[in-house]
């Protein structure tokens, strides 16, 4: 197969296929040494771009790429996206007929895919090896590589027949990710693929976009309600520990609104094909899944991973939460966590019938408590895991470093707690000891006669849970110990002595977080009702094409289309995300909705841009702005008692782009009486529908009232609805 695009240069390839104007960190690198024929092993976070490494390099080289892959669920979203950017690409799984497999070997065989993805299986297979002989083949691309290590947390044994193939194959390159890899798993890799002398890139675990936070679990269920409430239409996934809690919290959702749909390995083969595709598609807003079960998400615009439960260990978590943000732009990963889910995945553990394999299990269960429980910058824990040191004081992307830090001396409530272990013979836990310091009338407490001790109420001015927190932050610094499962007891330590008997004092990081929620900064600023017009073209253009929106276009490239505002295909080619392949197809219809768009709203980019503070250094600024052309006339009108009619002809403007000024200076925080926009009675029931529907599109709206709500005052509300988020 003759490749004329041998000889473009890497950036140019890099602009014509993908779009991209810049590599991430390590990309050209690697692509560079997989071009020269050399092995390459890539330890790379979620969304830090494998999949360039190896598309790009199949684009370029001579020959047939073969991309192996444990996640039969993406290939066919995968092969979708590299299509969409002009790479011929195929896969063959077991998911497919005699007849399909047939077909994509004929076409191999005639050398019209670049690309080809299998799973491991499907390499093992005798006669499958003897076809892939006779392909004039350009490199092995092994993803989820972990899966080979029996120190990883997802080992395969079927991915053990992948170590043959620098044997069968010793003249092709072979190019190894995982996203999550310890040292120690790295040199396993490594040595069970027979790498040849390969480039080693270990790059850094940080995912800057992704804000981490820790709250405590009480009612597990509401807490995800209220947090969903939040972010309408934002995708999320949502993981639990079993499939019945999967089934519970997605029927739990559904009554209330929320489009969730559930995801286990107890679900048949169509029905999780289905979710999946639904979920991809923008058609569910929520997915629910187990955390044992790999799901296979290749969904660029995941904006917040939510862990219901606690997971067993830090890499999985971390790989989990991974999947938000691969678009880049900000995303939330937030776990819910309660001792009480230490001692149901310990009974698990526990069954283990290998001693190494079961205290293994064990310490990286100690490793993801550690994580929830302290008071240490969670981006910080999470890299020292993987041998990262964190070099910055403050990431200001988790609940520690955003919230207000200060020391505190906790030493008497520390004594009044280790007080009541002692004083109860150090053979209850936390929750028991809780119960006595705050004074709980529990008939288990009487029939003790542990209302009768010293200590019994002497906490009682502090809620149960801050008991919990103290207690665990007493376990944190060695003061206390908990022995024994699966119900561990407290015991004093040496260290936990030294306060209890007043010869040293006993301090904790206390957090206090004001009343607005933490989370991930806002993207760039964009125009929001034309990013929502923009997604809703996207996604007809996706069903007409078969395939999940954010292959046509990512969120992010949305975005930015929306905050420049292209009117011409050269403009459209400089967006980020904006490839050859895609310009060809897509830039007349999405520039035809930009125009339409800016008709409608004549002023808008004056209202975006102009001195209500939403400007972004990172657009260029619009042609020079006409007096009276902005939102903060508008503004000073509207304060002189002037409705939205009276400002459109006092200005010379149609009311739809002064409705646009007010949406924005709304969502900008300004004073804005609502009322004189929007009657307060119809503002609950737009803001009520816009809740349920699950998205921010105008048009559900509008047609859920017949004609009683006007695009303005649905623009406002919205407006409104997301200023008080």
């Amino acid at each position: 197969m003759k490749n004329e695009k041998t000889q473009v240069t890497l950036s140019g390839a890099l602009r014509s296929v993908f779009g991209f104007e810049s590599f991430r960190p390590n990309q050209e690198e690697i692509v560079g040494n997989i071009l020269a024929g050399r092995d390459v092993f890539g330890v790379m976070p979620t969304g830090g771009g494998k999949s360039l490494c190896y598309q790009l390099p199949a684009w370029l080289r001579e020959g047939i790429a073969v991309v192996i892959s444990p996640l039969i669920a993406l290939m066919k979203d995968q092969v979708d996206a590299a299509r969409e950017n002009g790479i011929p690409a195929a896969f063959i799984n077991s998911s497919m007929s005699q007849q399909e497999i047939s077909a994509v070997c004929a076409s191999l065989r005639g050398e019209k895919a670049r690309l080809l993805y299998i799973a491991p299986e499907r390499f093992a297979m005798p006669h499958f090896l003897l076809f892939l002989k006779g392909l004039p083949l350009s490199l092995f691309a092994i993803d989820e590589a972990h899966c080979i290590s029996e120190w990883g947390h997802d080992f395969r044994p079927d991915y053990m027949v992948l170590s043959t193939i620098t044997k069968e194959f010793p003249d092709i390159p072979v190019a190894a990710f995982t996203a999550t890899a310890t040292p120690k798993v790295q040199e396993d890799i490594i040595e069970r693929l027979g790498l040849r002398s390969p480039f080693i890139v270990r790059a850094s675990f940080n995912r800057p976009n992704l804000f981490y936070e820790v709250r405590q679990k009480t009612r597990v269920k509401p807490q995800v309600l209220e947090f969903l409430r939040e972010r309408v239409g934002e995708s999320g996934i949502i993981y639990r520990t079993t499939r019945d809690s999967v089934m519970e919290m997605a029927a739990f959702l559904t009554s209330h609104g929320i489009k969730a749909l559930p995801y286990h390995a107890g679900l048949s083969a169509q029905e999780r094909s289905s979710n999946q595709e639904a979920f991809s598609r923008d058609e569910a807003q929520v997915i629910v899944a187990t955390i044992a079960f790999g799901m296979g998400i290749d969904k660029s615009n995941v904006r917040f991973v939510l862990h219901a439960d606690l997971p067993k260990n830090i890499e999985s978590y971390y790989q989990e939460t991974g999947r938000a943000g691969r678009d880049g732009d900000p995303a939330h990963c937030i776990l819910y966590f309660s001792r009480g889910d230490v001692p149901k995945i310990r009974y698990f553990i526990d069954a283990m019938p290998d001693a190494p394999e079961r205290s293994l299990a064990i310490e990286k269960l100690n490793r993801v408590v550690e994580y929830a429980e302290h008071a240490v910058c969670r981006r910080k824990r999470l890299l020292n895991f993987f041998g990262e040191e964190y070099p910055a004081g403050n990431c200001k992307g988790c609940d520690i470093c955003t919230g207000t830090i200060e020391r505190k001396d906790i030493t008497t409530d520390a004594q009044i707690a280790m007080s009541a272990i002692s004083r109860t013979g150090q053979r209850f836990g936390a929750g028991h000891i809780a119960d006595i310091v705050t004074g709980s009338d529990t008939k288990r407490i009487r029939e003790l006669r542990h209302n009768e001790i010293k200590t019994f109420g002497a906490g009682k001015d502090k809620e149960k849970t801050e008991w919990r927190f103290l207690l665990n932050e007493l376990v944190a610094q060695d003061m206390l110990v908990q022995e024994g499962h699966p119900y561990p007891v407290l015991k004093i330590t040496p260290k936990g002595a030294e306060v209890l008997y007043g010869r040293k004092t006993a301090t904790a990081i206390m957090r206090k977080t004001d009343k607005q929620k933490a989370g991930p900064e806002s993207p760039s600023w964009h125009d929001e009702a034309l990013f929502e017009r923009l997604r809703i073209l996207r996604k007809e253009i996706a069903r007409t094409h078969n395939v999940p929106p954010y292959v046509i276009f990512s969120d992010k490239t949305l975005r930015e289309m929306s905050g420049r505002m292209p009117e011409t295909l050269q403009e459209m080619r400089r967006v980020s995300g904006v490839g050859d392949q895609k310009l060809l197809q897509y830039g007349d219809p999405f520039l035809s909705e930009i125009g339409k768009y800016l008709a409608e709203n004549p002023g808008i980019r004056s209202a975006g841009h102009g001195d209500a503070g939403l400007a972004d250094t990172n657009y260029k600024s619009p042609s020079k702005k006409k007096k009276g052309e902005t939102a903060e006339e508008t503004y000073a009108l509207f304060r002189q008692g002037m409705s939205v009619e009276d400002i459109a002809r006092h200005r010379k403007l149609s009311p739809a782009t002064i409705a646009a000024h007010l949406e924005q200076l709304v969502r900008s925080g300004r004073d804005i009486d609502i009322a004189r926009l929007v009657d307060r009675k119809k503002l609950d029931e737009i803001t009520a529908v816009f809740r349920t529907s699950g998205q921010w599109g105008l048009n559900p709206v509008i047609e859920h009232f017949s004609g009683r709500v006007t695009y303005e005052e649905a623009r406002i509300a919205r407006a409104w609805l997301q200023r008080q988020r």
